[in-house]
């Protein structure tokens, strides 16, 4: 059985996308863990919901963080 992310975070982001590499070096500096990545291109739904929004971090309740975020907003985000 795979173990869900932590607060079933999940990172919506673009192939060869600039923020969202800054996305994750945040995440990474913030020491989230774990979560989930998915890619929207190609998605036509996923597009049209996040296309000029990427990256978005979105939690289990559905709660989403839109860029920019920073560590600060991503401790508060996590609660």
């Amino acid at each position: 059985m795979n173990t869900p992310a932590l607060h079933g975070l999940t990172l919506f982001q673009r192939d060869d996308c600039h923020l969202c590499d800054l996305a994750l070096a945040e995440l990474a500096q913030a020491r989230v863990p774990e979560f989930d990545s998915v890619f929207i291109d190609g998605d036509d739904l996923l597009e049209a919901r996040y296309g000029d929004r990427v990256p978005v971090l979105r939690d289990a309740r559905g709660t989403e963080l839109d860029w920019p975020f920073d560590q600060d907003g991503l401790r508060r985000f996590l609660g």
